[in-house]
């Protein structure tokens, strides 16, 4: 059946470039011919494939394509005769508001006829449309069908006036590639060394390269249809060449042959030929191919070598370096006299003997790569260590080379001298370099070299990281320019005046205290250096200096002052309040006052708990460092200890009108109580100094999520409503000896130790401390525990 060979693609009978979508004018007056003799509003030519209509021609729209399953055409092409629909809105097939086209309106009335190709396939559709029902008669299918046979006989034209085209063209590239060959085949033979010559069977001369022209003195047009051993050879060579032509005639090839030929100035020449027989397409001998090289003046450097070997053999025999040869396997074949005695041997007993047999694993292996690239290469060259007959090794340096004499196997001629103590002492000294390298690397200051001109000859990977390069980066520059060595006032020294400089020209060590080096970003570094003059055979070659950043130290030295001027303070003023306490009830002048008396032993007390409390938090936080802390952990609930901080610190909230707001979701956390009552009292203290009277300090406690170890966690909160913190302060107040601003620990007592400590003990607990602040609306600090697990719950 016609509909169950439609056209998958398109009839291979046609050319696939036919069914494009490129406008074709003839087709488009075919197109709007049926549309106007039709009244159809719209009519196409389209192509069809497995899912889709693709339009050639158009009338009415301008869309290229549609999906195949939605147009009427899918019928016409699946039954493979025309189809006239008077209503489609009638018709099950279609949708009610009538059958689509893309870019137009739905249309109710179709007509449409298959495009048939001579190998009865359906390769497309012709088909009008109309917006309104009953349009088309069967009279139109008529002529749609007329007007398809059109279509198809055009397209048919169109493939057979290609087809020649193409014929034509394929007919003109032969001709063309064959003449292509044929320059080819004769400029190739011109442009080859070879001396080539054509013959036919007969022995007759056909044609000759231009090297073999010019080497007789004969034109091609003198040469065509002579025979070749009358013309080019020596009349006793003339009878054998000629019986091996008639045996190449008969197939079969010949040579490498040396005969003498003639050339054009009546001299002879010597050359070495072969003969081969070319057969034709019926695999017929057509042609003789002689091919032949020059081999006069080769035969004559032979004959000189050979002339000179003896002298050469005497010469290599008294040489006072290593001379042998090898087969291309690394078997010995000869050797000098030096060579056998210096490695304790009589030449006869090292001849025959495999080269590697007298070195190590590792020499073997690099001999083996020497004749593995002569393999490729003319020369190697290397070094070895080769065993003498007393266990001692020597190391030669060798010079290898591949050498071929004619009719010979291929051999390996070696040179080598012997530099046992030239490596040795390199050996020495590249380790005297790599444990100094390894010495500069190692040691944390900053260590560099200079010349006599300032230039810097090495520096360590501290040194350069401390200045902000790399050790690339100043490699051979002037120092004192790029590090503007100053005093500690940041006055820079110029060349002259510069302390490591004076002490190069003077030849003297020095030792500097609070001196600055720049960094590469432009950062001013306090340091610390000596410099040492370097002597080499006693005159000075340069200076050595060995420097440090003592940034951190004075840091610390600073934090140590402040620590120590806070802590005399914060022993001093209660010690001076209890002392004056004590005294005035010792005195007895408040026996008469026991309400007085009482309030001079209460302030005693407090004096005295506040000395216990910096003294044991000194002691927690030296704990805490050294990780000697004990934690004695436990499933709390986290209102628990909220409410527990709230009511340790509820006497000092009340003297400030302070109030509390407590807000926790019920969870548990696995700590120790009293050290998280602890890290709660120091924020709750902290929130009652910085808070302003009549605000509230808010205590929370909820989920925060999962930790890095995948376990559960509950965050802590306690937020005031006081000045805040700047920002670049947030992380810093965590530090040891620091808080938000100097003046505190003067105007509010503290040592700068209770958030380390705080966070220290977060933290060693597994959780994590941070602050956040807005400056004037208060701050928050937060912190996390891990939540109980269901077994610690338990």
């Amino acid at each position: 059946m016609l509909g169950s060979q439609l056209a998958e693609n398109q009839d291979a009978a046609l050319p696939a470039d036919l069914f494009d979508r490129n406008p074709d004018p003839a087709l488009d007056e075919l197109t709007e011919l049926a549309a106007v003799l039709s009244g159809a509003d719209y009519a196409y030519i389209g192509w069809a494939d497995y899912s889709r209509l693709w339009f050639k021609s158009r009338y009415g729209f301008k869309a290229g394509d549609q999906p195949r399953a939605t147009t009427a055409c899918q019928w016409t092409i699946e039954k493979g005769t025309p189809m006239l629909v008077g209503n489609a809105g009638e018709d099950t097939r279609f949708p009610p508001e009538g059958i689509p086209l893309t870019g137009a309106k739905p249309c109710l009335s179709y007509a449409g006829t298959p495009l048939i190709s001579s190998s009865q396939q359906v390769v497309g559709t012709l088909a009008v449309l109309a917006r309104n029902p009953g349009q088309f008669k069967p009279e139109h299918l008529t002529l749609l069908e007329v007007l398809g046979r059109q279509v198809m006989t055009r397209l048919e034209l169109y493939s057979r006036i290609r087809g020649q085209e193409q014929a034509q063209r394929a007919r003109m590239r032969t001709e063309r590639s064959l003449a292509i060959e044929r320059c080819f085949v004769a400029a190739t033979l011109d442009s080859i060394p070879a001396l080539v010559a054509v013959l036919d069977t007969a022995g007759r001369m056909v044609r000759m390269n231009a090297p073999c022209a010019q080497l007789t003195g004969l034109t091609q047009a003198s040469a065509v249809g002579r025979p070749f051993v009358e013309v080019v050879l020596e009349e006793d060579d003339r009878a054998w060449v000629a019986a091996k032509l008639g045996e190449a005639a008969a197939g079969q090839s010949a040579g490498p042959h040396e005969t003498v030929w003639r050339t054009a100035g009546g001299q002879t020449r010597r050359i070495s030929w072969t003969l081969r027989p070319l057969q034709g397409p019926n695999s017929e001998i057509q042609y003789l191919i002689v091919s032949g090289q020059d081999v006069t003046d080769q035969r004559k450097m032979e004959e000189a070598l050979l002339s000179s070997e003896a002298r050469y053999r005497e010469m290599v025999e008294h040489s006072l370096g290593f001379v042998f040869t090898c087969s291309m396997d690394g078997w010995l074949t000869s050797l000098n006299a030096f060579t056998a005695e210096t490695l304790g041997y009589r030449a006869e007993d090292l001849v025959g003997r495999v080269v590697t047999d007298l070195t190590d694993a590792a020499g073997a292996a690099v001999f083996q790569d020497c004749l593995r690239t002569l393999e490729t290469q003319d020369e190697w060259q290397g070094a070895l260590p080769l065993r003498r007959s007393d266990g001692a090794y020597r190391r030669i340096a060798f010079r290898s080379h591949r050498m071929q004499l004619p009719g010979e196997q291929p051999f390996v001629l070696n040179h080598g001298i012997d530099v046992t103590e030239q490596y040795e002492a390199a050996e020495a000294l590249h380790l005297a370099t790599h444990q100094r390298e390894l010495i500069l690397e190692s040691v944390g200051d900053g260590i560099y070299g200079i010349d006599l001109d300032g230039k810097l000859t090495f520096i360590n990977e501290a040194g350069a990281h401390a200045l902000g390069y790399t050790p690339e980066e100043l490699a051979g520059s002037d120092v004192h320019e790029m590090i503007h060595h100053s005093h500690a006032d940041g006055t820079p020294y110029s060349k002259s005046t510069s302390p490591i400089l004076q002490a190069l020209r003077r030849a003297e060590p020095i030792r500097m205290r609070d001196e600055v080096f720049w960094r590469k970003d432009g950062a001013a570094i306090p340091v610390e250096y000596s410099a040492n003059p370097l002597f080499e055979d006693g005159r000075i070659s340069g200076m050595v200096v060995a420097f440090q950043d003592v940034s951190e130290r004075r840091r610390l030295e600073k934090m140590k002052d402040e620590f120590i001027s806070t802590v005399s303070h914060e022993l001093r003023t209660p010690l001076t309040s209890l002392r004056a306490s004590l005294g005035l009830i010792a005195s007895g002048s408040l026996d008469k006052r026991p309400e007085k008396q009482r309030q001079m032993i209460d302030l005693a007390i407090g004096n005295c708990d506040r000395l216990i409390r910096l003294v044991n938090d000194i002691l927690d936080f030296d704990s805490v460092e050294k990780g000697r802390l004990p934690l004695h952990r436990r499933p709390v609930e986290a209102v628990d200890l909220l409410r527990r901080a709230a009511d340790i610190a509820h006497g000092a909230a009340t003297e400030r009108h302070i109030g509390f707001r407590i807000e926790a979701t019920p969870a548990l956390v696995f700590a120790d109580e009293e050290r998280v009552l602890q890290v709660l009292s120091e924020l709750v203290t902290n929130a009652i100094k910085f808070s302003p009277p009549e605000t509230t300090i808010r205590l929370a406690a909820q989920p925060a999520g999962t930790n890095a170890a995948g376990g559960s966690e509950v965050c802590f909160i306690v937020e005031d409503q006081g000045r805040g913190i700047a920002p670049e302060k947030l992380e810093r107040i965590f530090e040891r000896f620091q808080q938000g601003d100097a003046s505190d620990s003067r105007a509010l007592g503290g040592t700068g130790l209770g958030l380390a400590l705080a966070r220290s003990i977060v933290e060693q607990h597994g959780g994590h401390m941070w602050a956040e602040s807005t400056p004037g609306k208060g701050s928050r600090f937060l912190f996390t525990l891990p939540a109980a697990s269901g077994a610690e719950a338990k």
